[in-house]
């Protein structure tokens, strides 16, 4: 009989952006370590700066036995989307992906920030995608209310803010990638001008994606 269980936590960064991978992570830690992640001072990866997260990332890993991490493309997304426009295609992949997580580390219990408006039905997702017994519980803000959870926030958020950083040194700064930016937008038309349409960094499926294109289309057309 195992002395102690092993107690999982699955979150996402990048779910609404417009540029960038969506980057799922989830790390397994024993249940005796759970506190020393209170300790560390690891919270929602949003309430902390870029500079905190880093320094937590390597401090996280010392107190997990395993963690994973998955980075969806955007041509992934592109085409989940596009097979159904509704939202809930995106979060049965963000359920399947983090089953895929889980089956991996395989814990005993598994915590996941739900990405569905019905938290239950995306813990169900998840569920009915592991072949494991790994009992899953899903809730909203659960990267706020479950340390383990937190920590994969900020394990996630680090490397999508590094998947970022490798694609403004080649396209230049467009900002964070979420459609809130207004430098990201802005970018959008620029990638437009340089390369006729976008690059594979970019969700052609995203409205504002699609709307900035035959936005741009109607300008040129005009001009020509």
């Amino acid at each position: 009989m195992k002395s102690q269980m092993l107690i999982a936590g699955v979150d996402e960064a990048g779910r609404g952006c417009v540029i960038g991978p969506l980057v799922v992570a989830g790390i397994c830690v024993e249940t005796e370590n759970l506190p020393q992640l209170v300790t560390l001072g690891v919270k929602d990866s949003k309430l902390l700066t870029s500079r905190k997260r880093e320094a937590l990332y390597p401090e996280i890993l010392k107190l997990t036995v395993s963690h994973q991490i998955i980075k969806v493309p955007p041509a992934q997304i592109d085409k989940v989307v596009r097979s159904n426009r509704r939202l809930h295609k995106l979060n049965r992949l963000e359920a399947q992906i983090m089953a895929k997580i889980i089956q991996a580390l395989k814990p005993d219990e598994a915590y996941v920030d739900a990405a569905d408006i019905l938290e239950e039905r995306f813990g169900n997702h998840v569920q009915e995608c592991l072949k494991t017994k790994t009992k899953v519980f899903s809730e909203h803000k659960a990267d706020r209310n479950y340390p383990v959870v937190s920590a994969a926030s900020i394990i996630a958020k680090v490397e999508r803010d590094r998947e970022i950083a490798k694609l403004t040194v080649k396209y230049g700064d467009f900002g964070s990638g979420y459609l809130t930016d207004e430098k990201t937008i802005v970018f959008l038309t620029k990638l437009l001008s340089r390369y006729g349409d976008y690059p594979s960094c970019v969700r052609k499926s995203w409205e504002p994606a699609r709307r900035t294109k035959s936005e741009f289309g109607t300008m040129q057309t005009k001009l020509g």
